[in-house]
């Protein structure tokens, strides 16, 4: 019998790439707590650390519109109160999935997928963060507009557009 070992990597940014966990230790060193993780294996592969998740992959939705995936973690302070954080100030979070050797080293990216996490449900168990694409997160959360000529300058009134 063979195995064949999977496991996610997980990076989570802001919007502009940087980790959101940075912090400053009172000196103005800036020092960087976790925000790259994986479920493969205890410890530190690939400057990943351990966390205990269910990845969810991609899925269409209901209406066909979108795709989803989902994080599942252990219902704890920590991991509530990072998912809520995620979660209000829109975090980028990449999922590669990695075919690993046998001395767990990554052999193969399968997988690499940008995600928005746009919300999140909980029971007294488990944490489920929704992630969406970014397209359908922008769509959900911008206000509905009319474009006019004061908001974005001269409109074309036709169909046809000639570029000269």
């Amino acid at each position: 019998m063979s195995f064949v070992a999977l496991t996610n990597f997980i990076t989570v940014t802001k919007f502009d790439g940087t980790n959101p966990s940075t912090k400053s230790d009172g000196t103005g060193t800036a020092f960087s707590p976790y925000n790259k993780f994986q479920n493969g294996k205890h410890g530190v592969v690939s400057s990943h650390n351990y966390l205990s998740f269910i990845y969810q992959g991609a899925a269409r939705n209901r209406s066909g519109d979108n795709m989803t995936s989902s994080l599942i973690l252990a219902n704890s302070e920590i991991s509530m109160n990072f998912a809520i954080e995620a979660v209000q100030e829109k975090y980028h979070i990449k999922v590669e999935t990695w075919l690993m050797t046998d001395a767990f080293a990554q052999q193969t990216k399968l997988t690499e997928e940008q995600w928005l996490a746009s919300s999140l449900s909980y029971d007294p168990e488990s944490i489920e963060v929704i992630l969406s694409s970014a397209i359908d997160a922008v769509g959900a959360s911008s206000p509905d507009r009319v474009l006019t000529q004061e908001i974005v300058g001269h409109l074309p009134v036709t169909g046809s557009l000639q570029n000269r």
